[in-house]
């Protein structure tokens, strides 16, 4: 191939050159700027950086973490230590600095079944649970003794006093027995008297009234009751009413105080003096590896905390928390927030709000949203700011065409002492022990007359009771509600100022709902 002419190259090469300026400076001249992406864009790409892949790989370590020490991840076992020592190791990985604060608990274990039977006369074998079962807090050991009633006839009444006196313990046979009836004070007193009085074991039966047949699911309140003590059904307390009944009780059990830890990360970036919170609890119950509950609600804020450690533009600190011994009446939460009430009222003033993550994986699941208003009437009315959360997440459903319904602050999770003490609270669910309606199988799918999750504190509750689709979409709107409640400069409580009724509407309001189900009378 022949050469061109020099000087041909050279005039060539000018041109072009000279050509390539003026497309480049057109280029410069004509170039705008990219348009700041909206909320719901920003919201969008910080979804997609939350993955449930993410969520799950959680999941498998708490697995991991329950197999390996008995099956349990509740307070006070080296299950939960793990657990803690997991996100704190993933949190610091994460670029947090994450703090560890214990605090003290009674704990009560049932290491192996109680027994209840009669020995005479006509001996018979109670079932547990149909017919009896081991109060919380209940002593230890095993007795066979005559059974004597204690100011009780076992009429069906609401008003009964047995046991809730020394004087009714006057003539008791040391050694014996103690047969009570549920009435109108606590347990633990019947149980206390009944032990002071020289009895081996007591039996607290129910009231009989309406409602009131089943077996006593109760609770001592805390440790300090050696005997054995059971709560039984109406039916058992009333056959072992006969004269010269002789019973034999038996219960192992491990009664008393130990210490279990909250864990806190949040954001280097944001304004410390306007917090936004996002909590879930840690803990599972005695019974199981508790991968649902609430395995899914620590999982699923552990990914959004390590993906918005990555975010340069929040305008509010975020503070994460992962909640001790809330299966033992979320004393986690109240361990931190009667904290801040006594110590640093100032700190709990700059919580903006509080969002609750508690199983948001149940098999047979609803898109529940913590009803703010209290539009169900079954619950209690929020703080100021609890309304606008609930919007938040209902209006996030419905642009992603996707069905949601209110469920009560009724007391059985988290968000309970922050309500109480003022704070705007949110939050999402799937749903524990409660029935699916045929209205809510229509909607969401699933199977209607079946619990919407069947392994609520089993031992079944583990890697296998978690419906993806579920975590999926719930991880999504927690993603959403964290990174938009951040990222704002707006306050929940000025968007509620127009809302009728006071800023701290929820104050001093005592929500009454028991995490565990038991009774103390």
């Amino acid at each position: 191939m022949s050469r061109p002419a020099r000087g041909l190259a050279a005039a060539t090469a000018a041109v072009t050159t000279a050509a390539l300026i003026a497309t480049s400076t057109a280029g410069v001249a004509e170039a705008k700027p990219q348009p700041k992406p909206t909320v719901s864009q920003a919201s969008k790409k910080f979804q997609k950086s939350v993955t449930v892949k993410g969520v799950q790989q959680h999941l498998a370590a708490l697995q991991d973490i329950a197999d390996a020490n008995g099956g349990t991840r509740a307070s006070g076992t080296d299950g939960y230590e793990a657990s803690r020592d997991y996100v704190v190791k993933t949190l610091r990985a994460a670029g947090y600095k994450p703090t560890v604060e214990s605090f003290r608990f009674d704990f009560f274990e049932e290491t192996a079944p109680g027994t209840l039977s009669r020995v005479s006369p006509s001996p018979k074998s109670y079932t547990i649970d149909t017919d009896y079962d081991v109060m919380d807090y209940s002593g230890s050991g095993s007795t066979q003794a005559t059974v004597t009633a204690v100011d009780t006839t076992g009429a069906a009444t609401d008003t009964s006093t047995s046991g809730c006196e020394a004087a009714d313990f006057a003539s008791f046979p040391a050694g014996n027995i103690a047969l009570l009836q549920r009435g109108t004070c606590d347990f633990a007193t019947k149980a206390a008297n009944a032990e002071e009085a020289g009895a081996t074991a007591a039996l607290i039966f129910n009231r009989g009234t309406t409602d009131e047949t089943g077996t006593v699911a109760g609770t001592l309140g805390a440790p300090g009751i050696e005997i054995p003590v059971l709560g039984l059904s109406y039916a058992a307390g009333t056959e072992l009413l006969a004269s010269g009944t002789v019973a034999k009780v038996t219960t192992s059990t491990v009664s008393e105080p130990r210490t279990t830890y909250n864990v806190f990360a949040e954001t280097t970036r944001g304004d410390a003096g306007r917090v936004v919170m996002a909590g879930a609890h840690l803990d599972s119950v005695l019974e199981g590896p508790g991968i649902n509950d609430n395995g899914s609600g620590s999982g699923t804020i552990l990914e959004v905390a390590e993906q918005l450690a990555k975010q340069k533009n929040l305008k509010k600190k975020v503070r994460f928390a992962w909640w001790g011994a809330e299966e033992l009446g979320l004393l986690g939460a109240y361990d931190y927030v009667d904290g801040l009430v006594e110590n640093n009222p100032e700190a709990l003033e700059d919580i903006e709000a509080y969002l609750n993550f508690d199983m948001v994986g149940s098999p047979n699941f609803v898109r529940f949203v913590y009803d703010g208003d209290n539009s169900l009437g079954t619950g209690v009315v929020g703080p100021a700011g609890s309304a606008q959360l609930e919007d938040l997440f209902v209006n996030y459903f419905k642009s992603r065409k996707l069905a949601s319904e209110p469920t009560a602050f009724d007391g059985r999770s988290d968000y309970g002492p922050f309500i109480e003490n003022g704070v705007a609270a949110g939050g999402l669910f799937t749903g524990a022990e409660e029935i699916k309606t045929p209205e809510q199988a229509r909607i969401y799918g699933g199977k209607a007359g079946v619990a919407y999750d069947e392994c609520y504190h089993q031992a079944c509750d583990d890697i296998d009771n978690i419906n993806v689709q579920a975590l999926d979409q719930m991880s999504d709107a927690v993603a959403h509600a964290v990174y938009t409640l951040s990222t704002s400069t707006k306050s929940i409580n000025s968007q509620a100022k127009a809302a009728k009724g006071d800023k701290r509407s929820a104050k001093a309001v005592q929500v009454t709902g028991d995490a565990h189900g038991h009774s103390k009378r």
